[in-house]
């Protein structure tokens, strides 16, 4: 009973809706992709489409009120310098987009006045998100030798892609990726990667209107491992909970992070655990290179349970007739009680890797989306530092591997503590990846030993901070620090 353009509108409405009362801040970004596929249906209705195709000079900056992906892929990849978009944020897929080729992107700029821009020259400075407009030419100037700065950077940086992640003194560090998409997959293999650190499977389900069964599970998990064989893939179990919401099992409580959350839920719900773990399983069979990692583990019982239900599962697909493995097994450490239970821990698993995110935010007791306190997050702090130092201790004592797959992994300073403290493997975004082999091939084992000794004697995170960053810069890696911080 509606016309076409209104009831386009009405459903793309509807949709927007959905996407934009979701908690979690990527997929509300989300939203904004529909939009723009309602947008292009409707000029298509409307045979508005423009037949004139639109010049891009060279250098071309891309600003607009909601820059889409498809606006993005409209501009050749040559001309392309930078986006400048007033709405969306760093989960937007724009943003996504952009960092993995490589462009400079500022979004949420609410205040620019888009129209008024239009011709002018424009400074983009994706690092702390500013820009630039009819800049002065002391500011062109310094801007320019910072981009010049950054193209050798970026030069000797693509020249270590083949080269092992091997210290001064000749220990392998390898360094793996985190994904959570297909569209993943291909940017870790060119950037190097030696294998998947951490794969988080809640995307696929935060992405649907239901629970997504064993079948369609598997080909997910299938095309990530077809796709690294044979080095290692370790995909963590569903960790949902927290920030992480499935639009279709609402958790509502007072204080998400401390509540029903990873390894909690789905020990609650072995039906669901059950059908992952199927999934996984069979999606390894003749491949082989898959590793389980339970998230939010805070004591033995769980990893108990866990353990009983992995191998179950693995029973009944072999009887099932399906050739399949019983992989690797370890956990997240980043509850506090982890710490104080590593060598328990250690013993019954097969590795160890530590969630710096999440611990950082529960040694520290800082919420990390929350404004108010997230200028007391810092990794770098020395309780968090001294907590890692045990953690890793504990587990060589067991001689277990155990490595690290936060934000810590990807930051230039606090690699070369991770060195110190001895960790078996660092697991980054993929962008992270090049500039955190230069600081491996860059120091000993020995030399961050040292450093680790000094930093452990300080009792200021900023002070610390200070203090590897003087680091980086005399080893000729002061390049690094913008990516680091």
């Amino acid at each position: 009973g509606n016309w076409a353009a209104g009831a386009l509108r009405d459903t793309i409405r509807e949709h927007t809706r959905v996407f934009e009362a979701m908690e979690d801040p990527y997929l509300r970004e989300r939203a904004g992709d529909v939009r723009d596929v309602g947008l292009r249906i409707l000029a298509r209705l409307q045979h508005t489409v423009a037949s004139q195709e639109l010049i891009y000079p060279p250098n071309t900056v891309l600003v607009g009120d909601e820059i889409t992906v498809s606006m993005l892929a409209e501009v050749p990849l040559e001309c392309l310098a930078a986006v400048v978009s007033v709405r969306g944020s760093t989960f937007s897929h724009v943003a996504i987009l952009a960092r993995s080729l490589g462009i400079p992107a500022v979004v949420g700029l609410r205040e620019l006045p888009v129209t008024r821009v239009d011709g002018c020259e424009i400074v983009v400075d994706g690092y702390r998100g500013w820009i630039y407009v009819t800049p002065s030419p002391a500011v062109r100037e310094e801007y320019a030798r910072l981009i010049g700065e950054e193209q050798e950077l970026a030069a000797g940086l693509e020249e270590l892609r083949e080269l092992p992640a091997a210290t001064l003194d000749g220990i392998h560090v390898p360094l793996y990726a985190n994904a959570g998409l297909i569209s993943d997959v291909i940017p870790s293999l060119r950037h190097g990667a030696e294998g998947i650190g951490l794969y988080r499977t809640e995307l696929p389900f935060m992405i649907r209107s239901h629970f997504p069964g064993e079948e369609e599970q598997r080909r997910i998990y299938r095309q990530v491992l077809e796709a690294f064989a044979p080095r290692p893939v370790t995909i963590r179990t569903l960790d949902i909970g927290g920030d992480k919401m499935l639009p279709y099992f609402p958790i509502h409580e007072e204080n998400p992070f401390l509540g029903w959350r990873g390894i909690r839920v789905t020990l609650d719900h072995p039906e669901l655990f059950l059908i992952q773990l199927r999934a996984i399983l069979r999606a390894d069979v003749g491949l082989g290179n898959v590793r389980l990692l339970l998230p939010m583990i805070s004591g033995v019982g769980e990893v108990e349970a866990s353990l009983r239900l992995i191998r179950r599962v693995h029973q009944e697909l072999r009887e099932e007739g399906h050739d399949a493995s019983l992989p690797p097994v370890g956990v997240m450490i980043e509850v506090p009680s982890a710490i104080y239970q590593i060598e328990a821990l250690a013993r019954r698993v097969d590795y160890l890797s530590i969630g710096s995110n999440d611990l950082t935010q529960y040694m520290l007791a800082v919420d990390r989306n929350n404004s108010r306190v997230a200028a007391l997050y810092d990794s770098l702090h020395p309780a968090v530092l001294r907590a890692l130092t045990q953690a890793v201790l504990g587990a060589q004592r067991c001689g277990k591997p155990i490595g690290v797959c936060g934000e810590m992994a990807g930051d230039p300073a606090a690699v070369i503590l991770l060195l110190g403290m001895g960790v078996s493997n660092l697991s980054a975004s993929v962008a992270s990846l090049p500039r955190i082999k230069r600081v491996i091939r860059n120091f000993s084992v020995a030399q961050a030993r040292n450093i680790l000794d000094q930093v452990l004697l300080m009792e200021d995170a900023g002070e610390i901070r200070t203090y590897l960053d003087g680091v980086l810069e005399q080893a000729g890696l002061g390049g690094l620090l913008r990516a680091g911080h």
